[in-house]
């Protein structure tokens, strides 16, 4: 898959990703807090599926020198 995620995307992805499961572990939020292993996979993986459906990307375009 490529790569679309860029920079800030991937930090908070991973920062709400591991908030939700972390509260759902606490039971601070019901277990629809399970679905913060999204946005951390997609964080950490630097691609997500739903972006590439909407022709979205904000990884920034490497130059060629």
């Amino acid at each position: 898959m490529k790569t679309n995620v860029g920079g800030i995307d991937k930090i908070l992805r991973i920062v709400v990703g591991i908030a939700l499961i972390a509260m759902a572990a606490l039971g601070v939020v019901g277990a629809w807090g399970w679905i913060g292993v999204v946005p951390l996979l997609t964080g950490l993986l630097g691609t997500c599926p739903a972006y590439s459906l909407l022709g979205m990307n904000t990884c920034p375009l490497k130059k060629n020198t």
